[in-house]
Formats: C-alpha cells, sequence, structure tokens
C-alpha cells in the first residue's frame, strides 16, 4: 500500500513531461559537433540572444522552423542574435551538410547524440519530445523559454519568436569588466 507522500510523489514525476523544464534556469554547458569534425561550445556566445533549435533533419516543421530563424538570423543577427541548430535525429552527423544546403541555413548547425539533448531540455528520455524543440537565452546565458515537451503549437511560431527575440535584445548585455570585479567565492 503507498502512502500519501509516495503517491504525490509518483504523480508529480509523471506530470514532468507536461509541466516541462524549470525556466528560468541558467544555460548548461553544451557540445555541438559540427560536420567538419569540429565542435562549438554554447558558451562561446555568451553576450548574444540565442535561439537553439534542436531538430531532426527529416522534420518538416524543422525544416521550416530553420529557415524561418534563418531569416530571423538576418535581419537579427547585426543586434546582437544568434540562430544555432543541433540535429540529433539518427544519423544526423551525416545528414547536417545536405539540411543547410537545401534549405538554405544562414547559421551554424551541427548534432548531437539524444542523451546530452535530453540532459540540456530537462526531459525525460524515456518519453516521447515533439520536434523543432526550441530554446531561447539571453546574453547573460539564462533559459528564458523553451518549447514545452509535447504539444507546444506556439513557440515556432514567427510571432513567437520575433516577440522573445525583440525582448531579449532590448536587455542590457552583461559588463564583461563587472564580471572581473566580482571577489572569488571563498572555498572552506
Amino acid at each position: 500500500m503507498k502512502t500519501f507522500p509516495q503517491t504525490v510523489l509518483i504523480g508529480a514525476l509523471a506530470l514532468l513531461p507536461v509541466i516541462g523544464a524549470e525556466v528560468p534556469r541558467k544555460a548548461p554547458e553544451f557540445t555541438i559537433k559540427t560536420p567538419q569534425g569540429g565542435q562549438t561550445l554554447l558558451s562561446q556566445y555568451r553576450g548574444k540572444v540565442v535561439a537553439v533549435e534542436f531538430l531532426y533533419t527529416t522534420c518538416p516543421h524543422c525544416q521550416h522552423a530553420s529557415q524561418l530563424m534563418s531569416r530571423l538570423q538576418t535581419e537579427y543577427g547585426p543586434r546582437g542574435f544568434q540562430a544555432l541548430g543541433v540535429a540529433f535525429n539518427d544519423m544526423s552527423h551525416m545528414l547536417v551538410s545536405d539540411f543547410v544546403r537545401d534549405f538554405k541555413v544562414n547559421y551554424p548547425v551541427g548534432y548531437s547524440t539524444r542523451e546530452p539533448v535530453h540532459a540540456f531540455l530537462q526531459s525525460d528520455p524515456n518519453h516521447s519530445l515533439h520536434v523543432p524543440q526550441i530554446v531561447f537565452i539571453d546574453r547573460k546565458g539564462v533559459i528564458r523559454h523553451q518549447s514545452m515537451a509535447q504539444n507546444d503549437s506556439n513557440t515556432a511560431t514567427e510571432g513567437f519568436m520575433r516577440q522573445m527575440i525583440e525582448m531579449l535584445l532590448k536587455e542590457p548585455a552583461p559588463d564583461p569588466k563587472a564580471a572581473a570585479k566580482k571577489p572569488a567565492k571563498k572555498t572552506s
């Protein structure tokens, strides 16, 4: 027989895929492998407003979102916006270059395996994850919005994406001098 606290805990865990990840939260480091054999770190874009599209190269919705993000990159890039793409479907390491060419993507797109993507998104790898998953990160490296794991028909729309980008671009960039002046934390 389950006690009341166990029942509540089990119920809460069952809702995690519906509720979504904790937002806002500091964006963890994420490594994007490039088709040329290198890698890009998410932290390289600190100071910019970043939108990361986690995608399947074979998904029509992801293809459409990538074309939209290319337009937004052209429009907002000079103001400090950076779009990134991370393919994580099977064989994505072989499909990314064709995806970029075929859909005329004008921003960096690489690939990753599923496990780091699920960890970054705070999603349960045992539950389905609808793609594209889009994450908006502010200039300070804080995730401010991300797609719901399932049935998110809003985040990948042009209106919503423009609203998020414009809102985050209005916020001041972090002052690197102020960060350098902070005293180091003491460890005991």
